[in-house]
């Protein structure tokens, strides 16, 4: 698929790739997407985003999520570095959970007023060359897409809706067959735990599909049970997940 990086920023209410650190706000029809601010290695994530244009608020955004999720209210974040690509920030909260765990530290009970997480940079990660990028976002994509499934809501009358929708969106003629035939297959759980190569990429993988959705639905939690145990992943790790998207959605709402 062509650049199947930008297309994962679309996902995730992002109108542009990963730029230099800056603190110039950035706009779009959803309104403010806020600054990123960046030092000593660190992605500082407070006092970005606020009002009703909120990351994955929805088509008129771009966050494709929002489409895909029809009429739910998808995640808003309390603080994000919006200016990151979206692999570098699934990436980071994949990172910052697990050095918590491997450090054993117990996570977070209740969300913090802001977050920090730390640069994925120059870790597995978040892979150095563009092409394994791409190769992650697609991973990531189709996990989004898959979790966004995951109520059985997305039946063959809301396929032709986002599809149409999709018409208006300006997309790549190959990353719109991409979403339309990711949307028409299936839901296979292991399928998209297949893309999990690594262990750092099974955290990735459930971080997006945390993003996608919420985890609070009855059919969600499933699956995600289902997800995070075709992965192997360690019980500990999983709640810093949870806890950790939990902070960067600290003021968000479904």
């Amino acid at each position: 698929m062509n650049d199947a990086k930008a297309l994962l920023d679309r996902f995730l209410g992002q109108v542009q790739g990963a730029g230099s650190a800056t603190s110039t706000p950035m706009s779009d029809a959803g309104g403010t997407l806020g600054t990123l601010r960046q030092a000593a290695g660190q992605l500082d994530l407070q006092g970005l985003l606020k009002g009703k244009g909120g990351f994955m608020a929805g088509s008129a955004a771009g966050g494709l999520a929002g489409l895909l999720l029809g009429g739910k209210k998808p995640r808003k974040l309390a603080g994000t570095a919006l200016k990151l690509g979206g692999a570098a920030l699934i990436g980071g909260l994949a990172y910052k959970a697990w050095r918590d765990w491997q450090a054993n530290k117990a996570p977070a009970t209740a969300p913090a007023a802001a977050a920090t997480l730390p640069s994925p940079e120059g870790t597995a990660f978040l892979p150095h060359s563009s092409a394994e990028q791409d190769d992650l976002s697609v991973v990531l994509l189709r996990a989004m897409i898959a979790a966004a499934k995951a109520d059985g809501h997305i039946d063959e009358r809301e396929r032709a809706r986002i599809a149409a929708q999709l018409d208006g969106l300006e997309l790549d003629p190959d990353q719109k067959a991409f979403i339309e035939a990711e949307l028409a297959q299936p839901l296979d759980v292991g399928a998209v735990a297949s893309g999990a190569t690594t262990p750092e990429r099974a955290a990735e993988i459930y971080a997006a599909s945390l993003l996608a959705i919420d985890p609070e639905g009855a059919a969600e939690k499933g699956y995600l049970a289902m997800l995070a145990a075709r992965m192997n992943l360690d019980p500990d790790l999983v709640a810093h997940l949870h806890a950790n998207t939990a902070e960067i959605t600290a003021n968000g709402t479904f």
